[in-house]
């Protein structure tokens, strides 16, 4: 009889159910592990890849309520979310055992168990775990965009799949962090346009001399340094998307030049006096609220208008708590990639720091956080102190605070923490250098 190759794990404080088990498995199935104690899980699935865990629901005598057994459930669907788990009783409790159900349990198996039927099961829960192996692989690919569970995501990221089909200028809007990048390339990716240029532009970090060049291009001899005749960004996305970052930053004098080659759809380069008509598609991102900005006279009412055909907002991960251990995960399978590392996972105090954590940075963040634990962790499990989340803001679960008192406390906070390092605090806030200065500038924070 041919083995079926794959790793299974039976869970129970009984040696002669371990025992039992393993002898009935190992000649169906090519690997066969066995624990007395499921405290042991974490350093197993770190070590090994697992495809079934058949666990046993009570392990304390006298109780038999199978919460242990649930507890232990959730464990090891959160550190590895492909294997699949049975879960095993000997008192026939099946409220328990439908409640272990829902909570991600594959099936249940009552003992004494029937010999065949155990067979059968599992080999269905080994299919099971193929078809998840599959499916995460495809999910954590480092070109695949993540969503989330969350209904505020899911409506945001509707709404740029229908608009993405379209040609319509697209405004995003969102904390820092929030993944307006990921969006406007999720946009382009829908469009018609999706096999040409994607160029982005960080219009923040533009200083204003080089405003017009950057964008628009220039030919030979139109400055001092200007040897070539050079295309701006502008021209380099044509027949594509550009995507115009930090929109909310460009000082009003620059913003008429920039709303001139939005609505004539047309670019002329410095030293050049004929326009070069330009097929392109806008989209623009900012943190900052343009409506308000409009209203101050900081921001061209015609601009704003320009490119806010469609307006998505995303939300901060404060709203976004069921998406935070997912996303958490599919940004260390990315990271484990960049680094061409073997498996880590997170440890439970870990998983249990990110839950908790009120990522006023957002995704960029978390992101910032995970790769700083991929660098420093030993043993390929990512602990708590690796993640280095002990300055969490006490305002995280508070939500009649403004914003912008939990971005001063937290900017406040990380500076306090670098000694005032501008450049290493900008770094754990996902922000650059230049704009940390300016929200130092906003709140009144001082330098030292």
């Amino acid at each position: 009889m041919k083995k079926t190759n794959s790793n299974i794990l039976v869970i129970d404080d009984q040696e002669d159910i371990l025992f039992a088990a393993k002898m009935l498995l190992k000649k169906h199935f090519e690997t066969i592990f066995t624990l007395n104690n499921p405290k042991n899980v974490l350093q197993l699935l770190t070590e090994n890849d697992i495809d079934v865990v058949l666990l046993d629901m009570n392990y304390r005598i006298g109780f038999e309520d199978g919460r242990e057994g649930l507890y232990f459930l959730k464990e090891i669907k959160t550190l590895s979310p492909k294997t699949v788990v049975i879960l095993m009783t000997a008192f026939g409790k099946v409220e328990t055992a439908v409640e272990g159900l829902k909570n991600g349990a594959f099936d249940y198996v009552l003992k004494p168990w029937e010999n065949e039927k155990l067979i059968h099961t599992v080999k269905q829960a080994v299919e099971e775990s193929r078809k998840l192996t599959k499916k995460t692989d495809k999910n954590t690919n480092i070109d695949s965009f993540f969503i989330g569970a969350s209904e505020v995501i899911k409506k945001a990221y509707s709404l740029g799949e229908k608009v993405g089909k379209t040609d319509a200028n697209v405004l995003i809007l969102g904390e820092n962090g929030t993944g307006k990048y990921v969006m406007a390339q999720y946009i382009h990716q829908q469009s018609r346009r999706k096999n040409n240029a994607f160029v982005h532009v960080d219009l923040g970090s533009l200083h204003d001399t080089i405003f017009e060049s950057e964008l628009f291009g220039y030919v030979k001899g139109a400055f001092t340094d200007a040897k070539n005749d050079t295309a701006g960004r502008f021209e380099n996305a044509q027949n594509g998307t550009i995507f115009l970052d930090e929109i909310g930053n460009v000082p009003l004098h620059l913003q008429s030049k920039l709303l001139q080659v939005i609505q004539t759809k047309a670019v002329t380069r410095l030293g050049e006096s004929k326009p070069r008509t330009l097929n392109v598609r806008i989209v623009a991102a900012t943190n900052q609220n343009l409506k308000e900005e409009v209203r101050l006279k900081n921001f061209r009412e015609d601009l704003y208008y320009r490119i806010n055909t469609m307006e998505i907002t995303l939300p901060s991960l404060r709203n976004r708590q069921e998406d935070k251990i997912p996303l958490a995960h599919f940004l260390l399978e990315k990271i484990i990639h960049k680094y061409d590392r073997n498996a880590i996972v997170f440890s439970r105090k870990a998983l249990e720091q990110i839950e908790k954590h009120a990522w006023n940075g957002n995704i960029r963040e978390m992101e910032n956080r995970i790769e700083r634990a991929v660098i420093l962790c030993e043993d390929q499990t990512i602990s708590a102190s690796d993640l280095d989340l002990e300055y969490v803001t006490t305002y995280e679960n508070r939500e009649d605070i403004p914003l912008s008192d939990i971005e001063k406390n937290t900017i406040e906070k990380v500076l306090s923490k670098h000694q005032y390092n501008i450049s290493k605090s900008a770094e754990e806030l996902g922000l650059s250098r230049a704009a940390l200065y300016r929200r130092m500038e906003k709140y009144n924070i001082s330098h030292s």
